[in-house]
């Protein structure tokens, strides 16, 4: 394999041929359909709901259950209705008659699916707790920034259940991710169903400006790839390119603190030729990989906490407050004190890492 390039978050040129890019994400003219037809209307949505049946002067209240229409409703019809809803997810998909936008991100298949297989980590292995997450915005474009750790990426995929499952809108996080993750087979093809682009500024800037949701981890591998010996303490920042977007679009910035991640794949060396060999920019040695093969790489359960901090508003600078690269540090400096303090914060308050 290649050797992994990563684009600098804070370089606002073009990434030319390190992945292939679409232009627009949102609006009726951006998203496309594989094959153009009237709307279906899934079955599981229609259906009116009956009347329970009144009961006599002096009758016991006792739910209608066992025989009637009341037992049909609540047993075999919820079962059907599902079923119909299956049949109609996989029609659309086999018959091409769905909609991506111009990122690649499949919002029907992520709400049905991928969510639907991350949701059982993130609320039974990991058992997330979440708080804070009524600091980001109903609507409107926005730029969460959290810290980064745990050898794999998997903070940022909690994190995106974390804000689709638990914000009121049910709003959809768009990470930003390496280019590394665009190169592998399999990974690429699902990290742009579930909505993620390159970590460059002009993707960042066309997401926030079209009112989604932005995720950034500024860290990056240095983040995940740190020893364990070093864990909640944060990397540098860069020199502050999602604070440059974040000021372009007027998109207030929100800070993420989340603990846990650091310590599923406790990082205790790092095979550095290996990685060079293989075009990794690390190649982890944990206590349990590769010693214990594929069992190995199976994370430790630990218990998570994600918290959203208060934002820190942009819309009030001027348009040239982008190119001041004494303000981009101050706010840089500002929200990456934000994050680790908050950290710190949560590790007192932790009892246990795993309960």
């Amino acid at each position: 394999m290649a050797d992994a390039k990563v684009i600098p978050f804070d370089d606002d040129r073009s990434r030319g041929s390190a992945a292939p890019r679409p232009s627009r994400r949102r609006g009726a003219g951006s998203r496309r359909k594989k094959h153009e037809a009237a709307p279906v209307r899934e079955i599981g949505e229609v259906g009116e709901v009956q009347p329970l049946p009144t009961r006599a002067a002096g009758q016991d209240d006792v739910p209608v259950t066992g025989e009637g229409q009341g037992h049909e409703d609540a047993g075999g019809g919820g079962l059907e209705r599902r079923i119909a809803g299956g049949l109609s997810f996989l029609r659309r998909r086999l018959t091409g008659d769905y909609e991506v936008d111009d990122f690649g991100y499949d919002e029907e298949l992520t709400d049905q699916v991928l969510m639907s297989l991350l949701r059982p980590v993130y609320e039974k292995y990991f058992r997330v707790e979440v708080k804070g997450v009524e600091n980001i915005p109903a609507e409107g474009g926005a730029l969460i920034v959290a810290n980064h750790s745990g050898t794999l990426p998997l903070d940022g995929l909690m994190m995106q259940v974390a804000v689709h499952d638990h914000h009121p809108a049910g709003r959809h996080l768009r990470l930003l991710a390496a280019d590394l993750v665009f190169v592998l087979p399999v990974v690429n093809e699902l990290a742009r169903k579930l909505g993620h682009t390159l970590a460059c500024a002009e993707d960042a800037e066309r997401l926030l400006g079209q009112g989604e949701l932005v995720g950034v981890m500024p860290e990056g591998f240095k983040g995940i790839g740190k020893p364990f010996s070093e864990r909640y303490k944060l990397q540098r920042f860069g020199r502050g390119g999602f604070v440059s977007t974040a000021l372009r679009q007027g998109a207030p910035i929100i800070p993420c603190s989340i603990v846990g991640a650091e310590e599923i794949y406790p990082m205790i060396g790092n095979a550095k030729t290996l990685a060079r060999v293989l075009g990794f920019p690390y190649f982890p040695l944990t206590p349990t990989f590769p010693w214990l093969g594929p069992l190995g790489a199976i994370p430790l359960p630990t218990k998570w906490t994600i918290q959203f901090g208060e934002p820190i508003p942009t819309d009030g600078f001027p348009p040239e407050a982008a190119e001041d690269p004494m303000l981009m540090f101050n706010l840089t400096d500002q929200v990456r004190e934000q994050i680790q303090h908050t950290l710190y914060k949560l590790l007192v308050q932790r009892r246990s890492v795993f309960f």
